[in-house]
């Protein structure tokens, strides 16, 4: 539906959304009306009908706008990094959207226990990201990189779940540390995990022969690299628990 709408539609939607998400913050989930936030978007009960059924549909609608930029970031036109460095900037990626989206984590996670939809939308996300991960593993075994007798699925979720409940800990339950506060400790956090995901895949922390420019506008493809060289996305998940 949302693909077929028209700008003036998406703009109400957008607001709407956005309205949402700070009416949550301010008062909790569980005590916001629909009528809180068509009052904060500056719109009618029938216009929010327009684009959701309930208060469930537009919770489901912030954390898709949330993930999205994570699960599909954009590299076009960029240096392709080594699989090392490309660790590191997906975990950097993740953990600066973690902090940005702190509040929705936390809201997310209370109401997952609660509303079994709002768990289903998690759990898809959080699916979604580690069999992207587990696709990136396996290519690195193809490649003899990694060891072929792991299973590249339970590899990914066992580490894609250590960087998400390190970020839950630090940006929900414990927020008011100033540690990670400052860019120093987001690097120190970066570098940590990504120590951390290199040493249990026992990849080679040296350069490898994937880095190169990518002038095509898009990544290059398979066909574009030899087996060995070919790019490997990593992309670290969230909402895992």
């Amino acid at each position: 539906m949302e693909g077929r709408m028209g700008a003036k539609a998406e703009r109400t939607r957008a607001n709407l959304v956005q309205a949402a998400r700070a009416v949550f913050a301010e008062q909790g989930y569980f005590d916001t009306k629909l009528s809180d936030i068509t009052d904060r978007a500056g719109c009618s009960t029938g216009t929010l009908y327009t684009y959701f059924r309930n208060r469930e549909d537009i919770l489901a609608a912030i954390i898709e706008s949330a993930y999205t930029p994570v699960l599909s970031p954009d590299h076009s036109g960029e240096v392709v990094l080594d699989r090392v460095s490309r660790i590191r900037r997906a975990n950097r990626e993740y953990i600066e959207s973690y902090r940005e989206n702190a509040d929705l984590m936390g809201l997310m996670d209370q109401v997952a226990h609660v509303d079994a939809g709002i768990r289903e939308v998690r759990l898809r996300r959080a699916r979604a990201f580690v069999e992207r991960n587990a696709q990136g593993i396996a290519k690195l075994q193809e490649t003899g990189a990694v060891d072929p007798h792991l299973d590249p699925l339970l590899v990914s979720q066992a580490l894609s779940s250590m960087v998400s409940r390190m970020c839950f800990h630090i940006f929900v339950d414990d927020r008011e540390n100033p540690r990670f506060r400052t860019s120093q400790g987001i690097d120190e956090l970066v570098d940590t995990l990504t120590t951390l995901w290199v040493n249990a895949l026992g990849l080679s922390a040296e350069p490898d022969a994937d880095a190169r420019i990518c002038t095509t506008g898009t990544r290059p493809t398979d066909s574009s690299a030899p087996a060995d060289t070919r790019p490997t996305d990593i992309t670290v998940p969230t909402g895992v628990s």
